[in-house]
């Protein structure tokens, strides 16, 4: 679609030798802080330079940031580095002060894609804008929120827009900070093609040490991008400390990073293959979450059948459950024998986890 096209002009109109890049602190802290982490980062791959601005917090008595002052600090990062500027906006005043100082990008957070209200605001605000505009996926994992906030945007006449992908919420306790759930940023990206997607390792993991294997994921993925939280002195930032990598280590992050490149139809098919082949193991993953989860509620059971001296073995349930089964691995086009396969080695795990429980061992 011609639209689509024209959204995507601004990422190649850049005629980047390397994936973008947009990097700097959580929170823009003090203008010493500021200039500090722009000038380690001035000679590098970094495109824009982030700081947070306006800090929405979940808690009130938390850092908000420093609100409009520092703005000035952000174009004086201009002045002395020549780095590009992008900081959040989450209503119409954040909007209209960011204009004013120049900010170069300006991306919207994921509290405020959750609300259409919001979203309808920010549109109104920058209606028209030459500004580059950046979308965060949602809170929850809902891309329909996601979707329409993109098209509000482009209802607003917006044309250099796109988006990041940060993760979702879960109440339940995972590895990361926010569960990536690829499959949505797959389906976003199967959506809009031709809109440039950009991941945020740092919000996804919230641990500095798992930031290059999700952005090597990213990459493989055929993510545009990457915005990465950097700071001078990470663990005494003022917000989300335990995310934030040093300059120096996101400078070695960019050299250790594979980026493929498309050249010939060879390098054509081993792209597509290493793309399909990341959803694979993406897949796999999930897998084995599921399989994890299901066998702590296995566990759960097992502790109330030996409170209750009942028996581990329930065959009228096995035999519902396998039924069940069948037919719903058939509306997916997988084979009865496969099923059966799958679910009896589930059950005989499941089985062996309630033993040990009921012995006691």
């Amino acid at each position: 679609m011609e639209n689509k096209k024209n959204m995507k002009n601004w990422l190649e109109n850049m005629e980047l030798a390397h994936p973008l890049v947009i990097a700097g602190p959580c929170s823009a802290e003090t203008e010493q802080q500021i200039l500090n982490i722009a000038h380690q980062l001035k000679d590098t791959d970094v495109n824009f330079y982030r700081a947070g601005i306006w800090k929405p917090r979940t808690r009130p008595g938390n850092f908000e940031g420093v609100g409009a002052l520092g703005l000035k600090w952000l174009q004086k990062v201009k002045e002395e580095t020549g780095l590009k500027t992008a900081t959040e906006v989450a209503n119409r005043n954040h909007v209209k002060l960011a204009l004013e100082h120049d900010i170069d990008l300006l991306w919207i957070g994921a509290r405020s894609t959750v609300s259409p209200f919001i979203m309808q605001e920010l549109a109104d605000a920058l209606q028209g804008t030459d500004k580059i505009v950046l979308v965060k996926n949602p809170v929850n994992p809902d891309l329909g929120l996601w979707l329409g906030g993109i098209e509000r945007l482009k209802t607003a006449g917006i044309k250099k827009l796109g988006a990041i992908h940060r993760g979702f919420s879960t109440y339940e306790k995972t590895k990361y900070r926010n569960i990536p759930e690829w499959q949505i940023a797959i389906d976003f990206q199967n959506k809009f093609p031709d809109l440039p997607l950009i991941n945020d390792p740092s919000h996804i993991t919230g641990k500095r040490d798992m930031i290059f294997d999700v952005s090597q994921m990213a990459l493989d993925l055929n993510f545009d991008g990457l915005m990465i939280e950097t700071h001078h002195d990470p663990d005494k930032a003022w917000s989300d400390a335990a995310q934030q990598i040093t300059p120096a280590t996101l400078i070695q992050m960019m050299i250790d990073l594979r980026i493929r490149k498309e050249s010939d139809e060879e390098t054509d098919f081993k792209s597509k293959i290493d793309l399909l082949r990341a959803q694979i193991d993406i897949a796999d993953n999930q897998l084995l979450e599921t399989l994890g989860r299901r066998m702590k509620i296995s566990d759960q059971i097992g502790e109330l059948k030996k409170q209750k001296n009942v028996a581990v073995l329930q065959s009228k349930r096995w035999n519902e459950i396998l039924g069940k089964m069948i037919l719903e691995g058939e509306t997916r086009g997988l084979s009865e024998e496969f099923v059966l396969r799958v679910y009896k080695a589930i059950h005989q795990e499941s089985i062996n986890h309630q033993q040990k429980i009921v012995k006691g061992s």
